[in-house]
């Protein structure tokens, strides 16, 4: 049996950050009160109420990747009228679940009212999260016009957390653009910054980030001792969008190795966390990649259910491989046939 060729492009997936508010955050134990006081507040017309409580919710519900929670708080308030945080946080559940599209729209909505209050903390948050959108749209100029505007404004009102955000966003840029160099240079500016002010979720984000570089310059020793850096910090923090990411860029390492096995293992665990957190755009990418390597296990069968699984996914969420994937899919369906 001749066994289909791997797509050149499986591998890695580039961690970008994603900026809160700064508000209060509260605690687990009142999450479950605060939920029905919103829901209240909804039903009886009080925006204030419903705007302050959202906003709480939302940013304990994100760092545990709620996105649907999160969307669905977010539609409830906006039904009261325009409300940046709102707008912010529909945005930001939109980008972690392969809307960048509608997200952007969202972003840019957060962005006028928040310049229109003042808000600059916050609009540098803004900026850098219209900079991812804009990056996952393949937009990369603008995602880098959007990241240098927040880290001019977070280096001016001294916030060191939005400036390793932001380093460590456009460092994704010039990755993902080839710029290996300037890529490392950006991280390895944010990794002291992050690790200076205890941001341990963006510190397994840059170390993520960090070994996909040293992927592609060939180096899988040093991609791995950074991946495995960050994948109990990610599980620490309860970042599961890290922590699949990670799995999946761990796998990418061993499946080039050889180790089909284990990177098969790796990539079921980062397949199960992008179902269960809806992120279907990087659950399309990890499904590609088990295909992939289904099919140089020669597993054919299995390899064609997954591939035509991952185009599913592809068409629904608009992702940039599409075209590679559907291609991949008739190259297995042949060469099953042949």
């Amino acid at each position: 049996m001749v066994v289909a060729a791997c797509p050149n492009d499986v591998g890695s997936i580039v961690l970008a950050d994603v900026e809160g508010p700064l508000i209060h955050v509260p605690s687990a134990a009142r999450v479950k009160q605060w939920t029905e006081v919103h829901r209240l507040a909804v039903a009886g017309r009080e925006p204030e109420i419903a705007r302050d409580v959202a906003a709480r919710l939302a940013k304990a519900w994100l760092r545990r990747s709620m996105f649907a929670d999160v969307a669905a708080l977010a539609t409830a308030t906006l039904s009261l009228g325009p409300d940046a945080g709102a707008y912010y946080d529909l945005g930001w559940a939109q980008s972690s679940t392969g809307q960048p599209q509608q997200a952007r729209r969202n972003f840019d909505e957060a962005l006028r009212l928040y310049r229109e209050a003042g808000n600059r903390a916050n609009e540098a948050a803004t900026l850098n999260n219209l900079g991812h959108a804009c990056h996952s749209l393949r937009d990369t100029q603008q995602a880098l016009t959007h990241y240098h505007q927040a880290l001019t404004i977070a280096r001016d009102i001294g916030d060191r957390t939005g400036e390793a955000t932001t380093l460590n966003n456009i460092g994704s840029v010039y990755h993902e653009l080839g710029d290996r160099q300037q890529a490392l240079t950006h991280y390895h500016q944010a990794l002291p910054i992050r690790r200076e002010v205890g941001d341990r979720a963006g510190e397994a984000t840059t170390l993520n980030n960090i070994g996909g570089v040293y992927h592609r310059l060939g180096d899988p020793q040093q991609a791995l001792t950074h991946y495995h850096q960050a994948l109990p910090i990610h599980r620490e923090t309860g970042n599961r969008t890290g922590e699949a990411t990670t799995l999946n860029n761990i796998s990418a390492v061993q499946f080039q190795d050889g180790d089909f096995t284990e990177a098969k293992h790796a990539l079921g665990e980062a397949l199960e966390v992008f179902r269960v957190i809806g992120d279907h755009a990087s659950e399309a990418s990890a499904t590609f990649n088990m295909a992939a390597l289904l099919s140089r296990m020669k597993r054919l069968d299995e390899a064609v259910e997954f591939q035509r699984r991952a185009v599913g996914l592809a068409e629904q969420t608009s992702h940039p491989g599409l075209n590679q994937m559907q291609a991949f899919l008739v190259q297995l369906e042949q060469t099953k046939k042949g």
